[in-house]
C-alpha cells in the first residue's frame, strides 16, 4: 500500500483512538457525551469511517477543549465543538457523495464506450456481409455475361438487369460503409473527449481540414484546439485500423507548410497511430481557413 493511500487510514485510526481515550467525560458533561457519541456513530459507519479524517480529528480536539474549558469560556468552546462535529459529519457525507458520483460517472462512461463499440462492430459485420454479397453478385454477373454472348440482345438485357442490381448493391455497400464511418467518428469523439474537424469525401479520400487557429501564432506548434483535434483524429484512425492518412501542410509568411504537417503527424503518432500509416508533406501557401489537410483513405 502506498504512503498516499495510508494517510486517510492513519487519520481514521487516530480519530478512533482519540474518541475512545476519554473515559472521564461521561460523568461530567452530558453535552460532551452527546458530541462524542455523534463522532463515534460517524466513525462506526462503514461507508464514512475513512472519510473526513482531518475534520473528525479537529472535532475531537474541539470536544476535548470544551470539556476542559473554564466556566467563562464554556459557551464559546461549546459552540466551536458543536460546529466542528457538524463540519465533520457534513464533510464525511459530502466526500461519500462525491465518491459515489465519481463511481456512477465512470460506470456511465464505460457503458457508453461499450455500447458504441458494439454498434461499430455490428456495422463492420454488416459491411463485411454486404461486401461478400457484392463479390458473389459480381461473379454471377460475369457468369451470366459469358453465357449470354451467343445472343447479343439477350446479353444486353442480362447486363442491363445485372448492372442495375450491382448498382443497388454498391449503393447499399456504400451506405453501410458511411454508417460504419459515422459510428467510428462517434467512438473517436467519445474516447478522446474532443470533436473531430469537419470532413468531406472526395475522390482522394475523406478530407479533414485544420484552420490556422489550430497552430500558435507564428509557429508550427499546435494550439490547444489543434491538439484537441489531433487527439480526436488519432482516436478515429485507431478505430479504423486499415486506414492511412496523408497530411498536407499549407504555410504562411512565418511557418512552412512542411513544419505544420510534421507537427500534426507527430501529434497523431503520440496519440497511438503507427508512423507507417502516416505521410506528411508541404503544399505551398495556405489561408486562415486551411492550414493542414488530413486525407484519410479507408
Amino acid at each position: 500500500m502506498s504512503a498516499r493511500r495510508m494517510i486517510p487510514t492513519r487519520f481514521a485510526l487516530a480519530v478512533a483512538l482519540a474518541i475512545l481515550a476519554l473515559p472521564g467525560w461521561a460523568a461530567d458533561n452530558p453535552l460532551v457525551v452527546q458530541l462524542n457519541q455523534r463522532l463515534t456513530a460517524l466513525q462506526s459507519d462503514p461507508e464514512l469511517a475513512e472519510l473526513a479524517s482531518y475534520e473528525k480529528l479537529q472535532a475531537q480536539n474541539a470536544i476535548a477543549a470544551f470539556d476542559k474549558a473554564r466556566r467563562n469560556q464554556r459557551a464559546t468552546a461549546q459552540y466551536i465543538a458543536e460546529r466542528r462535529v457538524e463540519i465533520a459529519e457534513t464533510a464525511a457525507r459530502a466526500q461519500a457523495a462525491r465518491r459515489e458520483a465519481d463511481r456512477l460517472d465512470r460506470t456511465r462512461s464505460e457503458l457508453l464506450v461499450e455500447a458504441s463499440r458494439r454498434e461499430a462492430e455490428r456495422a463492420r459485420r454488416e459491411a463485411e456481409r454486404l461486401r461478400v454479397q457484392a463479390q458473389i453478385q459480381a461473379e454471377e454477373t460475369e457468369r451470366l455475361r459469358l453465357a449470354a454472348e451467343a445472343e447479343a440482345l439477350a446479353r444486353q438485357e442480362a447486363e442491363t438487369t445485372l448492372d442495375t442490381v450491382a448498382g443497388q448493391q454498391a449503393n447499399r455497400l456504400s451506405a453501410a460503409r458511411q454508417r460504419e464511418l459515422r459510428l467510428a467518428r462517434q467512438e473517436a469523439e467519445l474516447m478522446s473527449g474532443a470533436k473531430l474537424p469537419a470532413s468531406k469525401f472526395e475522390s482522394r479520400g475523406e478530407v479533414f481540414t485544420l484552420a490556422a487557429e489550430a497552430f500558435a501564432s507564428g509557429s508550427a506548434k499546435l494550439s490547444a484546439s489543434g491538439a484537441s483535434s489531433a487527439s480526436a483524429l488519432a482516436a478515429y484512425l485507431q478505430a479504423n485500423p486499415r486506414a492511412k492518412a496523408r497530411i498536407e501542410g499549407y504555410g504562411d509568411n512565418q511557418t512552412p507548410g512542411q513544419r505544420r504537417a510534421d507537427a500534426v503527424r507527430d501529434a497523431l503518432t503520440a496519440g497511438g497511430v503507427t508512423r507507417s500509416r502516416l505521410q506528411s508533406s508541404g503544399k505551398g501557401s495556405g489561408s486562415r481557413a486551411r492550414a493542414v489537410e488530413v486525407i484519410v483513405t479507408h
